[in-house]
């Protein structure tokens, strides 16, 4: 070690306190950088392992290869492994209403397939032979054609061509200009049903449907789904291989930063770039201070050094090893600080985000050596960086100005002078302090910087917490029961006795049942609100609006108490010309209350019913009065179906027979309260499988969607807070470090003022007022960058997509107003009361070497 490095040493050893803290900050920084870069790594491993469950462990699929591509890539030592299945062939979906969809494609798996690709039944079990197979669920809706569990369905098999060229899954529908070649006739007992498969494309012309094949036709053609030994040479083998029909399993490899979406890759690395470049300006901002008054303390040491010879890169690289000092005691503290921190933060948000992702994957700890080793080197390079430019500096500075110190204060006579009145309004304590506050801007200028930007990222995250559990609350729903049993198809004759036996159901102490049917209405352009024409673009016809709305038909019961609630008569709501109660509200732009559609709060409407039903449904002509709210929530509808405005009317249930809607299909619901919705979903399940019902139905746990919303704001909650103390904790510490070390270069001065008289009571009330000064300047600075920092975070998460409103940050900026006078006071008072301990004549003759 040469004798620059051991000097330097020693200024550590010297200044115990002040390299403490700085040890303090540099782990606080390294822990925080470390802790980001795992909570990072653990969150990718959880997603890329949930992703794998939910869409198969492959990376990239051939759509139509035969079995001679299938074994040369099985023999290829990059890959890990390859699955198959057998492309059946084609058959003309009857009735299908999806134009791009006129087909379903028959897939033969094996037990391998079924092993690897993850199929998610709805309903029924698993094809035990080649002539059973299972459809999708989500083929009545979006082709409306119903196959249900038990049909019996024979299909023309075949090849789509086009030009005498076979198309395949990946090729969209080439409408007229392609034919289906129908080559065999098979029939398949439909024994159930299943979600949509992630290997099918969204452009695929045919719904997947899927058998089971003992032993693959080697004439046959095959879907590959290969899986590399390393994901990121995926695109290297696909350029390679040469195949013109492949697909990328993109919801795995977006989460290991491979897909091409671009998108989605910028908000992954600029999210974390952004977080680690707030915690890197921190950790600068205090390692930095903690040099420059350093290297103020020891800058005659320096022109000594200067003066016998020395080189300034001799000096530099003296602060550099300081700084490696410093760096090699902390950054190991932080490193074991940050990875167990990490670790207790994920233990107590697993179970939050197996509710909110994926239930059956862990959120564990994840410990990547390389990305530990970047956080290190991270830590390390803003070390470096703080050290590097004030020793730059004191470096250029010239010998004799070191050693008389004269470029600590340069200020003119005039600068400082404060006129008589302040001075007698102040006193001569304060006075001395204001005066001393312009005689050295510069140091004065650090404290003020740090205060500044500690309050500035306080109130900063304090925002973005803010606005992202605002965006969290305005996500969640609330609704008027816990469980749903929803069906578009079911008759009545079915829905009663199954509501009696839900009733019995374990858990379930509430119930009620309704119905809702689309209508539509014409209304004069003078009977609705212009905020409602603006606000939906209704374009008049002739004077008059159509309006598409929902009629409600609810439990009598239930309906009538509400009417009595509202004052209302329920005899005038009942039989023959039955009057009818509806809400019609409108949320316009940029507002935050819902406004009436129509003047008036009663009026006359002829509704016509929307039905594709052959039976003939006459409009039916009905007096509404307009409430604010409905009894009960109604029944979910498909986003496609949502209006941008509301205009439910609410009749009893037993007006269906008045309105003549017998046998008239409709959206059926039975809504349930229940103490354990897992069980009595269960249990119902069993109720619903045992009555063998013909219409499809979907149970809907609302409970669940809750619990999700609260994981979601409760995981925000904890990370941001998480985020905030240890930035609160930086900026602690280099307010400590900064106003302790400036305090401690002023002992002489201190000193001086002790030596000619002055008392302890004016002592104090100097240091107080200078305490308010530093604090009314950071205010001064800090508030106003922080409610801008604020508006800021609003606006783009505003831009993002998200429903907030701007909240001005009143909270976080009390606290960090107090927070500030608080640690400005400790700090002054601990640094003065370890320099009124010294003797002031030891004060008075220290030369600061």
């Amino acid at each position: 070690m040469n004798i620059f490095n051991k000097v330097a040493l020693q200024g550590l050893l010297k200044s115990r306190a002040r390299t403490i803290v700085t040890i303090i900050g540099v782990m606080l920084s390294a822990a925080m950088i470390t802790g980001v870069a795992t909570l990072a790594t653990s969150l990718q491993n959880y997603m890329v392992n949930g992703s794998i469950l939910k869409y198969g462990d492959w990376h990239v699929s051939f759509s139509d290869v035969d079995q001679a591509f299938i074994k040369q890539q099985q023999d290829d030592d990059r890959i890990a492994n390859t699955i198959s299945f057998e492309n059946i062939g084609y058959a003309e979906l009857e009735n299908s209403k999806n134009e791009n969809k006129p087909y379903v494609f028959i897939a033969g798996f094996n037990q391998n397939t079924y092993d690897t690709l993850p199929i998610a039944l709805t309903a029924g079990h698993y094809p035990k032979n080649s002539s059973e197979i299972i459809v999708p669920s989500h083929l009545k809706e979006n082709g409306e054609v119903s196959i249900a569990v038990g049909d019996i369905v024979t299909l023309q098999v075949g090849q789509r061509m086009q030009h005498n060229l076979p198309l395949s899954q990946s090729d969209a529908y080439q409408g007229h200009s392609e034919n289906l070649i129908a080559q065999q006739e098979k029939t398949y007992t439909v024994v159930g049903t299943f979600k949509r498969p992630a290997f099918e494309e969204v452009a695929a012309p045919g719904y997947t449907v899927i058998t089971t094949v003992d032993d693959f036709s080697a004439m046959s053609s095959f879907s590959a789904f290969i899986k590399m030994d390393h994901p990121r040479k995926v695109h290297d083998y696909v350029d390679e291989v040469k195949q013109n029909h492949f697909v990328y399993n993109d919801n795995v490899l977006r989460f290991m930063g491979l897909s091409k979406d671009k998108m989605f890759n910028t908000l992954l690395y600029s999210v974390g770039a952004i977080l680690v470049a707030l915690i890197m300006l921190g950790s600068v901002l205090l390692i930095y201070n903690a040099f420059t008054i350093s290297l103020n303390e020891r800058m005659r040491q320096f022109g000594i050094l200067l003066s016998v010879g020395a080189t300034a890169k001799q000096l530099r690289n003296s602060v550099l090893f300081e700084g490696l000092c410093i760096g090699a005691v902390g950054i190991p503290l932080g490193v074991l600080v940050g990875i167990p921190t990490v670790s207790g933060v994920l233990s107590l948000v697993s179970k939050n985000f197996g509710n909110v992702a994926y239930s059956g994957v862990p959120l564990a700890l994840y410990v990547s050596l390389p990305i530990i080793l970047c956080a290190v080197a991270i830590s390390f390079i803003t070390i470096l960086v703080s050290a590097y430019i004030p020793a730059r500096k004191a470096a250029k500075t010239p010998v004799m100005t070191c050693i008389r110190q004269t470029n600590e204060i340069k200020v003119e006579m005039k600068e400082i002078q404060t006129a008589k009145w302040l001075e007698r309004l102040l006193g001569l304590e304060r006075t001395l302090a204001l005066k001393n506050f312009r005689r050295n801007k510069r140091r004065y200028r650090t404290i003020v910087l740090s205060l500044t930007l500690s309050v500035v990222m306080f109130v900063s995250a304090s925002a973005f917490k803010t606005t992202l559990q605002q965006a969290a609350d305005s996500s969640a729903v609330n609704t008027d029961y816990d469980l749903l049993f929803f069906s578009e198809t079911m008759q009545e004759e079915e829905a009663t006795p199954l509501f009696e036996r839900f009733q019995n159901v374990e858990g379930v102490y509430e119930g009620s049942y309704q119905a809702m049917m689309d209508y539509s209405t014409t209304v004069r352009v003078d009977d609705v609100t212009s905020d409602f024409r603006q606000t939906v673009a209704a374009e008049p016809t002739n004077e008059t609006i159509d309006l598409p709305l929902d009629v409600q038909f609810l439990e009598d019961a239930l309906y009538f108490d509400f009417l009595k609630q509202l004052g209302l008569d329920p005899a005038e709501f009942t039989g023959h010309n039955a009057k009818a109660i509806a809400v019609a509200k409108v949320l316009p732009n940029d507002a935050m209350d819902y406004i009436d559609v129509f003047t008036k709060q009663a009026m006359s409407f002829l509704l016509t019913p929307m039905t594709n039903n052959e039976q003939q449904v006459a409009p039916y002509s009905v007096d509404i009065t307009f409430v604010e709210t409905y009894p009960i929530d109604p029944l979910p509808k498909q986003p496609s179906e949502v209006k941008p405005y509301t205009f439910m009317v609410v009749v009893p249930y037993q007006q269906i027979v008045e309105w003549g809607l017998n046998g008239v299909p409709m959206d059926r619901g039975l809504t349930f309260q229940s103490k354990n919705t897992t069980a009595s979903i269960a249990e119902m399940e069993k109720i619903a499988q045992a009555q063998g019902l013909s219409s499809e139905y979907t149970i809907y746990n609302a409970n669940e969607i809750f619990e999700q919303n609260r994981n979601i704001i409760f995981i925000i909650n904890l990370f941001t807070i998480v985020f905030i103390v240890m930035i609160s904790l930086i900026a602690i510490a280099n307010v400590f470090n900064t106003i302790s070390t400036n305090i401690r270069l002023r002992r002489r001065e201190l000193a001086m003022l002790r030596s000619v008289g002055m008392s302890d009571r004016d002592f104090n009330k100097m240091m107080r007022f200078e305490c308010a000064l530093y604090g009314f300047q950071t205010l001064l600075f800090g508030l106003p960058i922080s409610g801008f920092l604020a508006w800021l975070i609003y606006k783009g998460m505003l831009a993002g997509g998200a429903d907030v409103t701007f909240t001005f940050p009143w909270a976080s900026m009390t606290i960090s107003l107090v927070g500030v006078f608080i640690i400005i006071f400790i700090t002054t008072m601990y640094a003065l009361n370890r320099i009124k301990k010294e003797n002031i004549i030891d004060a008075l003759r220290d030369d600061l070497n």
